[in-house]
């Protein structure tokens, strides 16, 4: 008989393994070891750290794939640099390794891949999965993500966590040194920055739509205080409802960043990173997920779709349009909040999203 795993105590062991980016080999090799456990063929996705599982009934069928995501964030703690699971991936793995243990046997018909993913995080994960045929074959796509308290109260799930797009935005301000006694003669870069800072908050886009832009960070430092500092850079986050509205966003910032640039003489870099789309789920999966979450948890669980943060398991479907896709909520009571240092959570709920996992898997290959 094969072995049931718990989430709770997989999390647990995993928790102190947290890796960053896609530099997860521990974690990786831990899946790779639970696997074998229960008897699913996996493998490494190519020369990558993630890892893909395969159940494979031999009877015609759709595909279903499940994907968790396993790296952790960086931190600096006690001057020293360290990877703390401060976003609870350490939480998706588990229950995912789970939910494998208890759909062994139990695929009839069909084909269900089970994706652990690295480099969420940097938003880089998707992408290389992607590049490495993940998706070849796939008809259903599901992914889950354990929530704040702001979010779903505990013990609640939501059938759709609509993730806005998001865009991290490197600002870099060249303008003229000079001494602080003549500061005719410079341009000051702290005084375009805070010029951009402002023309940034008149930014205005359609009012019925989610969307903010915001600088996080500022600096400019030419080594001592009686000189005119030439360069600064700005660190903006921007996030927005849809990807088209980002694209829109994108645009204003950069006309912004330049426009106040000029107005000063000085001149800027706009540097964007990585676009990460917004939530584009099917309707239909999300319904289905509302009834796996009633019938794993009963209805007065079933709490509204929740939003918050971004994602790039949004990339697959992009890759893939034609695939259905979907994500789920889990409500185990994070505080005080996510990629916070101190993050917790109530690990002894994650069977929940476990269950919901197979409920899915088995309405389509069972």
């Amino acid at each position: 008989m094969t072995e049931i795993f718990n989430s709770t105590e997989l999390r647990r062991e995993l928790h102190p393994l947290a890796e960053l980016g896609l530099n997860t080999k521990n974690t990786a090799q831990y899946v790779l070891d639970h696997l074998e456990k229960i008897g699913v063929e996996a493998h490494r996705v190519g020369n990558t750290n993630g890892v893909l599982g395969v159940i494979d009934s031999g009877v015609p069928g759709p595909t279903v794939m499940l994907r968790a995501d396993m790296d952790a964030l960086p931190f600096e703690v006690d001057g020293k640099k360290t990877a703390i699971h401060a976003c609870g991936h350490d939480g998706h793995t588990a229950m995912l390794l789970e939910a494998a243990s208890r759909l062994v046997g139990n695929i009839k018909k069909g084909k269900l891949k089970l994706l652990f993913q690295p480099a969420e995080e940097t938003l880089e994960g998707a992408n290389v999965m992607i590049k490495e045929g993940v998706l070849d074959g796939v008809d259903y796509l599901v992914g889950a993500h354990v929530r704040p308290i702001q979010d779903l109260e505990v013990g609640t799930l939501c059938p759709a966590v609509n993730h806005t797009a998001s865009c991290p935005c490197d600002i870099y301000i060249h303008g003229k040194s000079a001494h602080a006694s003549r500061p005719h003669l410079g341009i000051n870069s702290i005084y375009v920055g805070t010029a951009i800072v402002n023309a940034i908050s008149q930014i205005q886009l359609p009012p019925n739509m989610a969307w903010s832009v915001k600088p996080t960070q500022f600096d400019a430092n030419d080594g001592a205080l009686n000189i005119i500092p030439a360069s600064a850079h700005l660190g903006i986050d921007m996030r927005a409802q849809t990807t088209e509205l980002m694209k829109q966003l994108i645009e204003e910032v950069r006309r912004a960043a330049e426009s106040s640039a000029a107005a000063f003489g000085a001149t800027v870099e706009v540097k964007f990173a990585t676009l990460c789309p917004a939530a584009n789920y099917d309707p239909e999966i999300t319904d289905e997920l509302a009834e796996c979450i009633r019938e794993v948890a009963g209805d007065d669980k079933l709490a509204p779709a929740c939003g918050g943060g971004g994602e790039d398991f949004h990339f697959y479907k992009i890759a893939r349009p034609e695939m259905k896709n979907g994500y789920f909520g889990v409500g185990v009571g994070v505080t005080p909040g996510l990629h916070k240092q101190n993050m917790t959570f109530d690990d002894k709920l994650l069977p929940l999203g476990a269950a919901v996992f197979v409920k899915f898997a088995l309405r389509h290959l069972g």
